[in-house]
């Protein structure tokens, strides 16, 4: 079900599609169009109060790319067991790790979605 967006998070989500990570932008172009097994990913999204870097509903399937800052982030745990609760299982990556195995973070998030499509 949808739920309303205030206007300030949409355009948050916006401004960060605009100004993206070079991790970001690298692991966009993999998803984008449905390319990564027909799976349709949204990117910089605005839900429950947070914004999700990459999400694919059908799988309920959240995928996090993250820089050094989030390391042990106590804010990042309470917002993963948030959106688990809601039936996501979420993915968090490091920048370097998409910026140099691209191929194998795909081949993850792919097995990731699968093992979660036609669950709930």
């Amino acid at each position: 079900m949808r739920q309303p967006v205030p206007p300030s998070h949409r355009a948050f989500a916006r401004a960060m599609r605009a100004d993206s990570t070079n991790a970001e932008n690298v692991l966009w172009q993999a998803l984008r169009g449905k390319q990564l097994g027909g799976l349709k990913f949204k990117r910089q999204v605005p839900l429950d109060g947070y914004i999700i870097d990459f999400v694919c509903f059908e799988a309920r399937l959240i995928v996090e790319v993250d820089g050094g800052r989030h390391a042990e982030s106590a804010r990042d745990a309470v917002r993963d067991r948030h959106f688990e609760a809601a039936g996501f299982r979420v993915l968090r990556l490091w920048n370097d790790e998409v910026l140099k195995n691209i191929d194998g973070v795909c081949l993850a998030i792919l097995q990731e979605a699968r093992g979660r499509q036609g669950e709930g």
